[in-house]
């Protein structure tokens, strides 16, 4: 989804992105091989909402926010084009999700993350450290 060149980063709470788009972004902001995953259908069925973020190139950044129908969201897949790191998109993805997710009615917006992220999550986009637990299954 490509914006006239010049035009200023677009966010959009639940904006329109192909399967394509996603699974480049995702294998590029983790660092994995590209497979060929149906994130509209698995968004539609089990998200509360997702934010997107687009340049005049197309998408440099996406969230996706998972929820359990009640009071706590959850943020998953937060990807930043590694061109487009460092600028603060990911900080204002965060800020679009958190404030979709409050006006949903959730009254939590929960994240886990590795270390190394601890700073952006954290210091950026203001989340507070909690207790949790984790038990791998596989």
């Amino acid at each position: 989804m490509p914006r006239p060149a010049g035009e200023p980063l677009h966010y959009e709470w639940r904006g329109t992105f192909t399967n394509e788009e996603v699974n480049a972004l995702h294998a590029e902001a983790f660092d994995h091989r590209l497979v060929d995953d149906d994130w509209n259908g698995q968004l539609d069925r089990l998200s509360l909402g997702w934010v997107i973020a687009c340049d005049d190139q197309g998408l440099v950044g996406f969230v996706n926010i998972i929820w359990d129908g009640g009071v706590h969201a959850f943020v998953e897949d937060t990807s930043v084009a590694l061109r487009s790191r460092r600028q603060g998109i990911g900080e204002r993805l965060i800020a679009v999700a958190r404030e979709h997710s409050a006006a949903a009615g959730c009254e939590w917006l929960h994240v886990d993350f590795d270390d190394d992220l601890r700073n952006f999550y954290f210091d950026a986009c203001g989340f507070v450290p909690t207790n949790a637990g984790l038990i791998k299954l596989r």
